[in-house]
C-alpha cells in the first residue's frame, strides 16, 4: 500500500495533542518514580523494619501482581468513564497510597500500601493509549505513543537521581510522602486541563484530521462500551497474540529491570559504584528506544500493507532484537560489552513496548482501545511478576547465565505469537 499525503493538523488539535503528551508524560514519570521508590531505598526500609531478603523480594513483587490483576476490569473502565475522570481517580488513589507508605511500621500494612500502588496506577497506561486514539489519526499514533511509553525508563532513570538526596537529608520516609504529594497535584492539574474530543465541538477540518485511515466519527458512531463487548475481545486471536506476545516481551525486560544491579555485583563481580553506573546506562538508553520508535513506526506503518501488519512487524523485530543481544550479555567474558549489549536489550525493550501499545490503537475496535490495550498490559505483568521470581530461582540453584537464555527463549516465544496471531484488527460490534 502506497503511502498518503500527510494532512496538516488543525491549530486546535495540535494545541490539544500537545497539552495531552506533556501531561501523559509528567504523569508516566511520576508514576515509575513511585514505583522504584521502594528499590531506590531498598537497604534503610530493610535495616529500620527489620524485614529479611525473603520478606522484601515479597513486597517487590506485592505491586505487580497488583497491577496485573487490575488491567483486565481498568481497560473497560476507561473505555466507558473516560481517561480524564479515571487516570485523575488513578492518581489520587495511588499517590495516597504511595504517601502511605512513609507511614507504615510494619511489613503487612507496608503489602496493602503496595497493593493500592498497583491499583491505583493501573489506569495510567490504558488511559494514555485512549488519549491517543482520541487525539490522533491511526497512522500517526507511534509517535505519541513513544511519547508516553518513554515516561517508564525516564522515571526509572530519575528515581536513583532524585530520591537518594532526599533520603539523605531527611529519612525513606520522605521519599514517599514528596512523591506521592507530587502525583496529588499532577490529579488536579490532568483533571483541569486534559478534556476529550467533542464531535460537536469540532470544525470540519478537525473531524476531517481525526477520521483519517476510516476512523469511526465518519460514518457510524461507536457503541457504548459494555461488558459483553469488552468479554467479546477474548474470542480474538489477535487479543490472545497480544497478550502473550507481550509477556514475553516484558518478561525479559524486568530480568533486567529487577536484576541488572545484583547480576553486575553478583555475575559480573562490578565494584558497587560501578554497578550504579553501568545500571543507570541502559535505562537512559531505553528511554531513547521509547521515542524513536514511536517515530520509527509511524514511518513503517504508512508503507505497510495495513496499520495492523506495519506496527506488529515493528514489536515483532524490536523483541527478536532484545533475543539477539541477551544471548551475547549471558555469554561474553567482557563486562564492558556485556553492559553494552544490556543497553541495546533495554533500548529494544522500551521500543518494543512503544510499538505494541500503538498496536493496541489500530488493532482494537474503536470503543475498546483501553480495554485491548489493557489485556495486552496484564498478560505482561503476569510476566513482570514472573520474571524477578523464576530468575532468582534459577540463579540460585545454577547461574544467571540459564537465568537469562532462559529470558531470551520466553520472549523469542512472545515474538511468534505476535507474528502468527496478531494478523488483523478485531471488528468493531453494534
Amino acid at each position: 500500500m502506497h503511502s498518503t499525503p500527510a494532512t496538516a493538523v488543525p491549530p486546535r488539535i495540535r494545541h490539544r495533542q500537545v497539552i495531552s503528551l506533556a501531561l501523559l508524560l509528567v504523569s508516566g514519570v511520576i508514576n515509575y518514580l513511585d514505583r522504584a521508590t521502594l528499590a531506590v531505598a531498598n537497604e534503610y526500609i530493610r535495616a529500620d523494619l527489620g524485614l529479611s531478603l525473603g520478606e522484601m523480594g515479597l513486597l517487590l513483587s506485592a505491586f505487580a501482581w497488583s497491577y496485573a490483576i487490575c488491567q483486565l476490569p481498568v481497560g473497560a473502565l476507561v473505555d466507558k468513564i473516560g481517561p480524564r475522570w479515571l487516570l485523575g481517580m488513578g492518581l489520587v488513589v495511588w499517590s495516597l497510597a504511595q504517601a502511605a507508605g512513609g507511614l507504615v511500621s510494619t511489613f503487612g500494612w507496608f503489602v496493602i500500601a503496595r497493593i493500592a500502588l498497583g491499583i491505583g496506577e493501573a489506569p495510567q497506561f490504558p488511559a494514555a493509549a485512549r488519549v491517543v486514539s482520541n487525539w490522533f489519526p491511526a497512522r500517526s499514533r507511534g509517535t505519541p505513543t513513544g511519547v508516553f511509553n518513554s515516561a517508564s525508563p525516564l522515571g526509572v532513570a530519575l528515581a536513583p537521581l532524585l530520591l537518594p538526596p532526599l533520603i539523605a537529608a531527611t529519612s525513606w520516609h520522605w521519599a514517599f510522602f514528596a512523591t506521592g504529594a507530587l502525583g496529588l497535584v499532577m490529579a488536579i492539574v490532568w483533571i483541569a486541563l486534559y478534556r476529550d474530543p467533542v464531535r460537536g465541538e469540532l470544525d470540519n477540518a478537525e473531524r476531517a484530521y481525526l477520521e483519517i485511515d476510516g476512523a469511526e466519527a465518519g460514518g457510524k458512531a461507536a457503541p457504548a462500551a459494555g461488558f459483553a463487548a469488552w468479554r467479546s475481545l477474548f474470542r480474538h486471536r489477535t487479543t490472545w497474540g497480544m497478550m502473550l506476545g507481550f509477556f514475553g516481551s516484558v518478561y525479559l525486560n524486568w530480568v533486567f529491570l529487577t536484576w541488572l544491579p545484583g547480576y553486575l555485583r553478583t555475575e559480573r563481580h562490578m565494584e558497587l559504584a560501578q554497578a550504579g553506573i553501568a545500571a543507570s546506562v541502559p535505562f537512559l538508553c531505553g528511554f531513547a528506544g521509547a521515542l524513536i520508535a514511536g517515530w520509527a513506526s509511524d514511518r513503517v506503518a504508512r508503507h505497510a500493507a495495513s496499520p495492523v501488519a506495519g506496527r506488529r512487524n515493528a514489536v515483532v523485530v524490536a523483541t527478536l532484537g532484545m533475543v539477539a543481544f541477551t544471548i551475547p550479555a549471558a555469554l561474553v567474558e567482557s563486562n564492558t560489552v556485556a553492559v553494552a549489549c544490556i543497553a541495546v536489550v533495554i533500548f529494544l525493550a522500551n521500543a518494543s513496548s512503544a510499538c505494541a501499545w500503538s498496536l493496541a490503537t489500530v488493532a482494537a475496535p474503536p470503543s475498546h482501545v483501553a480495554s485491548l490495550g489493557a489485556l495486552q498490559n496484564f498478560g505482561g505483568f503476569l510476566g513482570s511478576a514472573l520474571a524477578p521470581i523464576l530468575t532468582g530461582y534459577i540463579a540460585q540453584a545454577s547461574s544467571f547465565v540459564p537465568a537469562l537464555l532462559t529470558g531470551a527463549g520466553i520472549a523469542f516465544l512472545g515474538a511468534m505469537c505476535y507474528l502468527f496471531l496478531v494478523v488483523r484488527p478485531i471488528p468493531e460490534q453494534y
